[in-house]
């Protein structure tokens, strides 16, 4: 389990990533620095494999740009900062769930404020889960949050931006936060992940139909497809053997 926030820097100029480096060593001890990278594909390799909690990105990269990256990806779950010498890409960078938008020469001031707005995000998602001892999770609403069991939760359903909690007592509730958001924190509870759009908790799983990739029948009677990706993993934590 990681125990230090973990940062990840892409850009093409070595004195840009020294001087993020040195930022974050002089402002933010507690980040550490998990992956430095000048190029699209060397960022690619690495994020198929990792997810970091924030992603400082430059726009313009030796063999392409930031939103080339971002686009082989369903979900990027990190906080994702830009850094860049251009103004033009604002509304792209927003477009792709920017937390910030820093223009170089970076001001010390603009790159405390953004990462702090990261740190804060990082710990409302963190702070989703309260209290785990009790397996309880407090979902935010307009007017404060709600606190359902854990094991209540048949399915999480991705819509957009916003999860649909399903529960076993019929009810839904809509969360205005990403499913990967959500997913990061219930893994430890037997959730898995079965499609881009499901994640199931095990422990409500009622029957797998065969096919492609298949369908889960949860306890409250949904039908929900495997994607052929997730299939022989799912397989695999059911410890089924065809």
């Amino acid at each position: 389990m990681k125990t230090k926030i973990q940062a990840c820097i892409i850009d093409d100029e070595k004195d840009g990533r020294d001087y993020i480096s040195l930022l974050l060593q002089n402002e933010f001890p507690e980040i550490q620095i998990a992956f430095q990278a000048a190029s699209v594909e060397d960022a690619y390799i690495y994020l198929t494999k990792n997810s970091p909690d924030i992603l400082f990105l430059d726009i313009q990269l030796k063999d392409g740009n930031a939103f080339d990256l971002l686009s082989k990806f369903k979900e990027i779950q990190s906080e994702i900062i830009f850094i860049t010498a251009f103004e033009n890409f604002a509304i792209q960078a927003i477009k792709n769930g920017a937390t910030d938008y820093l223009l170089k020469p970076i001001k010390k001031i603009d790159f405390v404020t953004a990462v702090n707005k990261a740190l804060n995000n990082i710990k409302k998602t963190k702070n989703l889960v309260n209290n785990p001892g009790q397996n309880k999770i407090a979902l935010p609403t307009a007017q404060g949050f709600t606190l359902i069991d854990i094991a209540d939760i048949v399915h999480c359903e991705a819509d957009s931006n916003y999860t649909i909690f399903h529960l076993n007592n019929k009810t839904k509730i809509l969360i205005s936060k990403t499913l990967s958001e959500f997913e990061k924190h219930l893994l430890e509870y037997n959730f898995f992940r079965i499609h881009h759009k499901h994640l199931i908790n095990l422990s409500h799983l009622k029957e797998y139909i065969k096919g492609k990739g298949g369908q889960v029948m949860m306890t409250d009677n949904s039908v929900l497809e495997v994607s052929v990706r997730k299939k022989n993993d799912f397989l695999l934590r059911i410890e089924y053997r065809d």
